[in-house]
């Protein structure tokens, strides 16, 4: 049994699906109000905040996902992030379960350093010291060494369904509106972006590895960076039809925010859209040479074609 806390976002949706299609069929989604994606899929309701709840979640289980999201809001990301992730960890202890833990990069340093896993946490702003908080913890777990537990990290998102992320609202979501595109910050800084089903793929991949284990790995992405300027180009070559975008600038951001608490609850993440992100994949890369990356140009591709099937 491999089981997914939190199996109702994105990432834990398309986990599933590799899951099912490359591992086992004994799949458990756990979330308030899990889904089935597949016949065979057992749909578990729990509260990961409640240790009772989440440990019978768990039980019988040989790996546990923790893909569990929250909204980008800092009072809900401090008081109940690290209580899931400690549910969710005593429970896998408690069963004798491998962990996998599905992590961002907000405790990086935002500037243009190479980030690889070896990269020291340096969060700019109280999201970024919950999520270091959070990865420290499981660090800690990892080197009690009671039970097989991993991280595998990825930067931002783009992709195809309900994929959340700053690209995709501004920048994607406006183009399949017919709207304008909005670029933060800055069209000419390097951006590395995870294709969303390729980082769940990399997960499954990762879980499924007993040698992946004791330690962080960087899930894969496109190693031929773009800048916000070419990726919308990309994208108007492949839409066939001219793409005008509109910078919004930091002050712009910064004003917003006092107006908008989504807009606001995102100002610290601006300064890493002000440079280069280089985000390094080449330790996964190495180890699985067969996984193969989705390109920018292939990503864009996919969704354009998404989104031109469900409006025929």
């Amino acid at each position: 049994m491999q089981t997914i806390l939190g199996a109702t976002g994105q990432i834990a949706v398309e986990l599933v699906r590799e899951l099912h299609r490359s591992h086992t069929t004994d799949l458990r989604l756990v979330s308030r109000n899990p889904r089935k994606i597949h016949e065979t899929d057992a749909a578990v309701p729990a509260n990961l905040l409640d240790p009772v709840q989440t440990l019978q979640a768990v039980e019988g289980s040989r790996i546990v996902y923790f893909t569990a999201g929250l909204p980008p809001d800092t009072s809900l990301w401090a008081s109940q992030f690290p209580v899931m992730l400690k549910n969710a960890l005593d429970a896998s202890r408690a069963v004798g379960a491998k962990f996998v833990y599905f992590d961002n990069t907000y405790m990086y340093p935002q500037d243009d350093r190479l980030l690889t896993e070896e990269t020291p946490f340096a969060p700019v702003g109280p999201k970024g010291k919950v999520r270091a908080a959070m990865a420290n913890t499981v660090l800690e777990e990892m080197a009690r060494g009671d039970i097989p537990v991993l991280i595998g990290r990825a930067p931002e998102f783009y992709g195809p369904g309900k994929t959340q992320s700053i690209t995709n609202t501004l920048i994607i979501d406006n183009i399949r509106a017919g709207k304008i595109p909005r670029v933060p910050v800055r069209d000419d800084a390097l951006r590395t972006l995870i294709w969303t089903p390729d980082a769940s793929r990399a997960l499954a991949a990762l879980g499924n590895a007993p040698d992946a284990y004791g330690r962080t790995w960087h899930l894969p992405c496109d190693d031929k960076r773009l800048t916000y300027r070419q990726f919308v180009a990309l994208a108007s070559e492949i839409w066939g039809q001219p793409l005008a975008y509109k910078v919004l600038g930091k002050w712009l951001l910064t004003a917003a925010g006092l107006a908008s608490k989504q807009v606001r609850e995102l100002r610290e993440l601006l300064p890493r859209y002000g440079q280069d992100n280089l985000f390094d994949s080449s330790k996964f890369k190495q180890r699985f040479p067969e996984f193969q990356v989705t390109h920018y140009r292939q990503g864009l591709e996919l969704i354009r074609d998404e989104f031109r099937n469900n409006v025929a």
